[in-house]
């Protein structure tokens, strides 16, 4: 009943959360929005503040595991739609302001029924900056200001030490299009990405005068896009590769041969292994290209998100809950997908799985992307959460988890950038 009584409360924070979009690490008014509900239910909660916007309180006494669940607090850079901010062009169009009233709603109900004190594992809610990788050039900022050393809110929170204590992770998210009855998404595996940039340097001409002594650079690139365009018959379909070359920066008229021009591309796989043979291979094409009308290209590589793969063991809990529900009609399981989150970085650390909701119209990160079903986002489904919780109670097997160090994580982020 509590789910039901809070709904109207759940559904108003994070419409106020909606309609007030930041992006990563400025989420200063969702902060808020958040700390102000958490103390209302809970005046003597403990909340620690981490990485200019991030929240962490727990429920439970460490006597055994300690569950994260996380919600992530940005938006997305989206001017296009119809409901952005107009001053910066932020808008909620990745569903994240529904993953913070779905865990506050959790939140709420375990404090004040006090079911967490049944469980043999702490609870801990951990509210993370910064999960899309956008606003680059402000993140480089906080980077060179020391502020941050990562511009993934997840990475940045695990060099904190903000997970050091956590076990396993849930994560919940918005799944896009619409869909005909309430549904659940389980094990669907996120791709990993790095960032390429490559800057094709050519000589600069009269384009009228002297055109045969110039070396031009955005015939370089072009070069290179056919080259990308015909390689990817050789890449494998499993790893749903994506390639999306983009004109960064370049210095143009019509008057003169371009002697510098740089285009940039994320690379998106389903495993760290073939993302360094794709890189490999954009690599030989960019200095190939370049090569072939006599000029050079600088390389560039800056590392992403690591692939997510969701852990099957844990969404088991998931899956008996689901069966035993008579409140949510679907559920979807192994559609991997070639969209990504930092989700991949955490779960390199210990467990994770990220349970996917319907409820929805648009496109996600479209300009029409918005909730339609507030009752089961808000209500249904953090009910359903929690009996996934119930199903985890006394039944999760410590020989089945891992946990790596942040040591080993930036030791293999080191491999990847070599």
């Amino acid at each position: 009943m509590l789910f039901k009584k809070q709904y109207q409360d759940i559904a108003e924070l994070s419409k106020k959360i909606f309609q007030n979009p930041e992006l990563g690490y400025k989420e200063f008014k969702t902060k808020d929005t958040v700390k102000e509900f958490l103390l209302k239910v809970n005046r003597d909660i403990e909340i620690e503040e981490f990485s200019t916007t991030g929240l962490k309180t727990s429920l439970g006494s460490q006597t055994g595991l300690n569950i994260a669940f996380i919600a992530e607090l940005d938006a997305v850079y989206a001017p296009s739609h119809k409901w952005s901010d107009p001053q910066t062009g932020a808008a909620h169009n990745c569903g994240h302001y529904t993953q913070v009233g779905i865990a506050l709603a959790l939140y709420s109900y375990l404090y004040q029924t006090k079911a967490y004190k049944n469980y043999d594992f702490k609870i801990t809610f951990v509210f993370v900056p910064a999960e899309e990788y956008l606003d680059l050039s402000y993140r480089a900022k906080l980077v060179a200001d020391k502020t941050i050393s990562y511009y993934g809110g997840k990475p940045e929170a695990m060099k904190l030490g903000v997970f050091d204590d956590i076990d396993l992770g849930i994560c919940v998210h918005a799944m896009g299009g619409e869909f005909p009855e309430r549904t659940i998404e389980v094990n669907c595996d996120l791709a990993g990405f790095l960032y390429k940039k490559y800057t094709f340097k050519g000589k600069a001409t009269h384009a009228g005068f002297d055109p045969f002594s110039a070396k031009n650079a955005y015939s370089m690139s072009t070069l290179f896009n056919v080259a990308l365009g015909l390689s990817r018959q050789q890449l494998r379909e499993d790893e749903m590769v994506r390639i999306n070359p983009i004109v960064m920066e370049s210095d143009m008229s019509t008057n003169v041969i371009p002697n510098q021009i740089t285009v940039g591309s994320d690379v998106r796989t389903q495993s760290v292994g073939y993302m360094k043979e794709v890189v490999k291979r954009m690599d030989d094409a960019a200095i190939g290209s370049a090569r072939a009308l006599q000029g050079e290209v600088a390389i560039e590589t800056q590392m992403g998100y690591l692939p997510f793969v969701q852990d099957r063991y844990l969404n088991e809990f998931v899956i008996s809950a689901f069966e035993k529900n008579d409140e949510i009609a679907a559920i979807k399981n192994n559609n991997p997908i070639s969209a990504a989150g930092d989700i991949g970085d955490l779960s390199y650390m210990f467990p994770c799985i990220q349970v996917g909701y319907s409820g929805f119209t648009g496109t996600i990160h479209g300009d029409d992307f918005i909730d339609i079903d507030p009752e089961y986002i808000f209500e249904v489904f953090p009910r359903f959460m929690a009996q996934v919780l119930e199903e985890m109670k006394g039944k999760i097997d410590r020989e089945k988890l891992y946990k790596r160090s942040f040591a080993d994580y930036e030791k293999l982020l080191a491999a990847i950038l070599e």
